[in-house]
């Protein structure tokens, strides 16, 4: 079958210009152009367009969807069942924050009582939902869907005061993180609590820990952009620090 852009665009719910848009900035190229002039789309543009709709509806920018649609490991299969973990997750959360909310009613009414912790049910999920959107593709790819579904659970069964334990690391280890660049000494004394610091943090996500995959997490922080964006935004050259002292401390 062979769909112009305009019966691709009903058919997918997608609006003409939408498409049009996408063929101009690379994400979904037509299989040809009709000798009218008309954009026109054969069996593979129709997969690509269904798993552009599967990563739109979770979130990602249409930046990061070329980014993984082009990459040359993308492989179709492992993409559908990792739409199809992040959506049961998605749906686990929704359950779980309905029924976060029926509770709450009931406990604003007086028929039941709630504790703290059982009010922020349904925003771990979130979390974790959130996790797997940015970065479920790779970290699977390099650890395995045991390990980060083992590691997932983890987050999902915090307690608070872990949740908190979790939240006080992070942001101690952004502290100790900058004053540690000062010294621009990935093997100081100060570089190497960091190291340690984050370390502990991994401890709260990962079911087991190795000096070996922690090495290879750092080094993953220097080669993905978004990684290295984020610990960037503290100073210019701050992931590659890190990975440096990381590498001392696993060594």
């Amino acid at each position: 079958m062979e769909y112009s852009v305009q019966s691709l665009g009903k058919m997918a719910g997608v609006s003409s210009r939408t498409l049009r848009y996408y063929d101009e900035i690379g994400l979904l190229k037509p299989a040809r152009i009709h000798s009218s002039g008309y954009r026109m789309y054969g069996d593979m543009e129709v997969n690509q367009l269904q798993h552009i709709l599967f990563y739109r509806e979770l979130g990602l920018p249409l930046d990061q969807i070329k980014l993984l649609m082009n990459a040359p490991e993308f492989d179709t299969v492992r993409a559908l069942v990792q739409h199809h973990q992040q959506l049961l997750i998605r749906r686990t959360q929704l359950n779980t924050l309905i029924q976060n909310v029926e509770r709450t009613l009931a406990a604003q009414e007086g028929k039941i009582a709630m504790t703290d912790q059982q009010k922020f049910e349904g925003f771990k999920t979130k979390l974790v939902e959130e996790n797997e959107q940015r970065y479920g593709q790779e970290i699977r790819s390099k650890y395995g869907d045991d390990v980060i579904d083992q590691g997932n659970a983890r987050v999902l069964s915090r307690t608070m005061d872990e949740q908190k334990a979790v939240a006080q690391l992070s942001e101690q280890l952004m502290v100790v993180l900058k004053q540690a660049y000062k010294t621009g000494d990935p093997s100081s004394s100060e570089a190497q609590h960091a190291a340690d610091l984050h370390r502990q943090w991994l401890s709260y996500h990962w079911p087991t820990y190795s000096k070996e995959a922690h090495a290879g997490l750092a080094n993953m922080y220097v080669e993905d952009e978004r990684f290295t964006a984020y610990y960037d935004a503290l100073q210019p050259g701050m992931t590659v620090f890190l990975r440096d002292a990381i590498v001392i401390y696993t060594s």
